[in-house]
């Protein structure tokens, strides 16, 4: 080739949008949403409510989360292989994530029959938790509270190391 044709070529805009903790009252309001959640199918407010602990004390990713099964917490700790790294995950759960796990009545899997694709369940609790951050006048997403975890275990003197490998990374 006499030339690059390449030269003419502009580079890609990249637009990172980093997502940020929830403040503690933003996650006030998101608990008080859960306790005016509708109860509809019966026990949906329960497995909200669940899932907003779940998410915020292990720092698991929402799909990790709702097919997490209940073999996965062993003496009031989380043993699992994250979906998207596949990495070795081992976290303490807080009592209250432990109580309101107790209060779910599925068999296997907490927040999923394990039957249908993932994908559709995961769609399924992404409206759920819309409904939620509605009702509590927030403006939110489930990877936020993947940042608390972090947040709050980088400022209890946990490393980054040791941060990224519970995050999966």
């Amino acid at each position: 080739m006499r030339s690059n044709p390449a030269k003419f070529l502009k580079p890609p805009k990249v637009k990172a949008n980093p997502t940020l903790p929830f403040s503690e009252n933003e996650m006030e309001k998101i608990l008080w949403g859960c306790e005016v959640y509708p109860d509809n199918p019966k026990g949906r407010r329960a497995q909200v409510k669940a899932l907003i602990l779940l998410l915020r004390y292990s720092g698991l990713r929402i799909r990790d989360a709702i097919t997490l099964r209940r073999g996965a917490i062993l003496e009031g700790k989380l043993y699992l292989y994250t979906g998207k790294t596949g990495t070795g995950v081992y976290i303490p759960l807080p009592e209250v994530v432990l109580e309101s796990l107790k209060g779910i009545a599925n068999e296997e899997y907490f927040f999923w029959t394990g039957e249908g694709k993932v994908k559709s369940v995961l769609g399924s609790w992404e409206r759920s938790l819309t409904t939620l951050f509605k009702l509590a006048g927030v403006k939110g997403h489930a990877h936020q509270f993947r940042d608390n975890f972090a947040v709050d275990l980088l400022t209890h003197g946990v490393s980054v190391e040791n941060v990224a490998m519970l995050l999966g990374h």
